[in-house]
């Protein structure tokens, strides 16, 4: 049921981008998948349906909660342990889940809150069910962490977040099923090779050792370009979902917490975010756009130059 909303979801309008690069995807996988496996009788067409099928594979998982737990890997988020971060953090979560889920009974009960240790105050939700701040956000007053958080629970309620998933973590499944199919045949291609030229002496061993050397160079390069290919991909996903970062200040205006976003926006610098971190907020719209659509909404905040 969840992926046939999420299919439903990727018709609208704005979405056309994240479509031109999925479908790009699928011919991009059936081209390694040839240069990869070219020793092989499959034709393009064969390869053109196996890259189908990964990727509808890599989609479903992606959606699933094994997807959450991948980006949460690749983002450094983890479990709060430190008693005073939890005791600090917990009861202003909690207190903005439920004023979100009150204006919003879509929103799954069962989020849970993940940190990682970036210094940059920001925050990340994903999936259905994950929301990530850094330890940076701490530093901030409490009505602003507020503040972000209910912008992090309107991209949960308008069901934002799968976008990233499906380009992020699918893209990495699917690389990781190519490395592992073509690092079993440079195996097995090592293992025939040698046996077959014992019996040509050294000469022989060289020769099979230096072609098992260029196939596993095949395979860092492609695994290379299919992670380059993913960023762009997250790039293309945030491009066409800038409106949705709009829709989400939105959300925390209509929960009371539009000042306060104003002034976490004119205030934090995320340039010292790293990794997907960085990614999300140097495609966000910019903060004064944002400001200007929550001043438009009502917001009275406005910065004192004096």
């Amino acid at each position: 049921m969840y992926l046939i909303n999420f299919i439903k979801r990727m018709s609208r309008k704005s979405n056309i981008p994240v479509l031109i690069y999925l479908a790009l995807n699928v011919f991009i996988i059936a081209i390694i998948i040839q240069v990869m496996f070219s020793d092989s009788q499959i034709n393009f067409i064969q390869s053109f349906f196996l890259a189908l099928a990964l990727y509808a594979v890599s989609m479903f998982i992606a959606l699933s909660p094994i997807g959450e737990w991948i980006l949460r890997l690749q983002t450094g988020c983890k479990p709060i342990k430190r008693v005073e971060y939890s005791n600090y953090i917990e009861p202003l979560f909690q207190e903005v889940y439920t004023k979100a889920r009150a204006m919003d009974t879509s929103i799954p009960e069962d989020i849970q809150l993940f940190m990682n240790e970036d210094e940059a105050p920001n925050a990340f939700a994903t999936g259905r069910k994950t929301i990530c701040i850094t330890e940076g956000l701490l530093s901030v007053p409490e009505s602003q962490i507020k503040a972000i958080l209910a912008h992090e629970f309107g991209h949960l309620a308008h069901k934002d977040t799968d976008l990233i998933l499906v380009v992020s973590v699918g893209n990495m499944i699917i690389s990781g099923i190519i490395i592992f199919i073509r690092l079993a045949i440079d195996l097995f291609h090592f293992i025939f090779h040698t046996i077959s030229s014992l019996a040509g002496g050294q000469e022989g061993a060289i020769v099979a050792l230096i072609s098992t050397i260029y196939h596993l160079l095949i395979t860092a390069v492609v695994v290379s370009l299919t992670k380059l290919w993913t960023w762009i991909g997250i790039l293309f996903v945030m491009k066409s979902s800038r409106a949705n970062e709009y829709e989400a200040d939105e959300f925390a205006y209509r929960l009371g917490y539009g000042n306060d976003l104003c002034i976490l926006l004119d205030t934090i610098d995320a340039s010292g975010a790293q990794g997907l971190f960085a990614s999300l907020s140097s495609s966000h719209p910019s903060k004064n756009d944002r400001i200007a659509r929550l001043q438009n909404l009502g917001a009275t905040y406005q910065r004192n130059f004096k």
